[in-house]
């Protein structure tokens, strides 16, 4: 029910509203809009529930990930990553994210990926959520149309009625597709002539890789951190170049016996060199990319840009409609 200063309840009107993405916004969206009266359509083009936490070995084709045709990949999780903030503080409100009493799950305080995406699962099936999401179909254009509805354009990705395209009409839009989607690459002088290979941290999923080879990575943040200490597992030398360093310790890093930290780099040469600003210089093999993902949500096919606020006794839900 809607309440205004010195008014009665006003009764909530239902809207036919689709959310486009079944990851962990998309799911608690449905929800609250659903219990509330309204009628639901999540749009997934995966095959399952959960989003940026569903893992998958695949990486993309251009592993820097600057190329426009490229084959993408949706997640950015790699084999071995843990949450970073604890469970309490990932749970929906009134569902909380507690350990499970099963063999099978991960009880700690700051759980692997799988745990994070069962989670999501389990609240999906606790609540119904999944027999309002149509599955491997993707959203490929929304647009505004006559008496303030909108258009959608889904496409099916698989089955028997696969590149079928379907054109229906909506109240209002959530989106809720993510929005670090397009990755940050440094800019390094004489990228084009170094010899060497690059990779955006995007595309890592386990050391493999780079076992026996001297590694670049640019970065000082929390993949960063992930990537540099399992690689030096595996690497012959790595070499962290960041702009800042908390600490301030450049050089030789403690506890390991093949890594170094140098500011950030000048610029790289053809016979395979990276030079750095303290002017070390080092012949690597790859460059690796842990320089984060920018901003880039569901691109808008019109001028046009509203703001619906749907709201109820416990929620306000700002949807965002192209």
């Amino acid at each position: 029910m809607l309440r205004s200063p010195g008014h009665a309840p006003q009764p909530i009107v239902s809207r036919h509203v689709a959310v486009i993405g079944a990851g962990a916004a998309g799911l608690v969206t449905a929800r609250e809009l659903s219990r509330e009266g309204h009628s639901v359509v999540v749009f997934e083009r995966g095959d399952q529930v959960g989003g940026t936490w569903v893992y998958t070995p695949n990486v993309e084709s251009d592993p820097i990930g600057l190329e426009p045709t490229r084959t993408t990949v949706h997640s950015s999780l790699y084999d071995s990553l843990r949450t970073n903030i604890p469970r309490e503080a990932m749970g929906f409100r009134d569902y909380p994210f507690v350990p499970k009493d099963d063999p099978d799950r991960d009880p700690r305080r700051f759980p692997g990926h799988r745990e994070v995406l069962m989670y999501l699962q389990d609240f999906t099936r606790e609540f119904r959520i999944d027999e309002l999401v149509r599955f491997e179909t993707e959203v490929v254009r929304v647009r505004l149309v006559e008496e303030e509805k909108w258009k959608i354009k889904s496409k099916q990705r698989s089955g028997k009625e696969m590149g079928l395209e379907l054109d229906e009409i909506f109240d209002a839009v959530v989106v809720c597709n993510g929005h670090f989607t397009e990755p940050r690459v440094a800019y390094i002088p004489g990228i084009n002539e170094w010899p060497g290979k690059q990779m955006h941290s995007h595309n890592y999923r386990d050391p493999e890789p780079f076992r026996d080879k001297v590694v670049v990575l640019i970065g000082n943040s929390v993949s960063a951190f992930d990537i540099s200490w399992e690689v030096a597992g595996v690497a012959k030398e790595i070499h962290i170049a960041a702009r800042t360093v908390i600490d301030g310790t450049f050089g030789k890093q403690p506890a390991y016996d093949n890594m170094w930290r140098h500011p950030m780099i000048k610029d790289v040469c053809e016979d395979g060199s990276v030079n750095f600003l303290d002017g070390s210089i080092v012949i690597a093999d790859i460059i690796l990319h842990c320089t984060g993902r920018g901003w880039e949500m569901l691109k808008p096919s019109t001028h046009h840009l509203k703001l619906l606020a749907l709201q109820s006794d416990t929620l306000i839900v700002w949807v965002i409609i192209w």
